[in-house]
């Protein structure tokens, strides 16, 4: 069965353009051109990826998103921004709302193409769970807990948690972590791995708990080996 894709865009020339190319390359794209609209159709069908434009007619590509990573069934959903904005800020806000990853327009459809790739091998891990101290991972059905709490993680966060866990101690540099989780056909600013261990950071870790991450300077990111020791 082909990946159901949804694609949330005013621009009826853009439109075309992604539902040719996305059924072209295997998916099944489900076009609409407004916001009220996506959210709508994210009720009543179940998608494996959305890709969002950032300004639309009536709730914005933002908003969206926010609520997507709001409902407990939309919650691992993969979300691509698209948008005509490019500013260093713009992206950081789009990640830090819950995207797993930011195009900026013009973009080549090619490299759209790989990034949706990328994002959707990220929900293909080894079955298994990987267990550490009171954080526990289970790959096979994409949960996460922390002690008896279940923590929410976006997919690019579980699989940045599940690559870390997986070697306790050794420390990755972001290059290394975004050829891991991202891939390595796929071209991500390093600043991105900042903001997404800073959300892992924050699912993971109440007031007064000790964080199992550790951050290397001018290194890199690991988890911690004595964590749970």
């Amino acid at each position: 069965m082909s990946r159901r894709i949804l694609v949330v865009e005013d621009d009826d020339a853009l439109c075309t353009l992604l539902d040719y190319n996305l059924e072209t390359a295997g998916f099944t794209p489900v076009i609409v051109r407004d916001g009220d609209e996506a959210l709508l159709t994210l009720r009543e069908e179940p998608f494996d990826l959305a890709i969002l434009d950032w300004m639309l007619p009536g709730t914005t590509g933002i908003e969206i998103c926010r609520q997507i990573r709001a409902r407990p069934e939309t919650r691992a959903l993969p979300v691509i921004m698209l948008t005509a904005r490019g500013e260093e800020d713009d992206r950081i806000r789009g990640l830090d709302t819950g995207a797993d990853d930011y195009v900026s327009k013009p973009f080549s459809v090619s490299e759209l193409l790989a990034r949706i790739r990328a994002i959707l091998r990220r929900g293909n891990g080894d079955d298994g769970a990987l267990q550490a101290g009171d954080i526990s991972l289970d790959a096979q059905t994409r949960r996460v807990h922390r002690g008896t709490r279940e923590i929410h993680l976006g997919p690019t966060e579980f699989r940045l948690l599940e690559t870390l866990m997986k070697r306790p101690g050794r420390v990755y540099s972001r290059e290394q972590l975004l050829d891991l989780v991202w891939g390595r056909d796929v071209y991500v600013e390093a600043r991105t791995v900042d903001v997404h261990v800073g959300r892992l950071r924050k699912a993971l870790n109440r007031t007064g708990e000790t964080d199992p991450l550790r951050t290397v300077r001018a290194a890199g990111y690991a988890f911690n080996e004595t964590y749970g020791v």
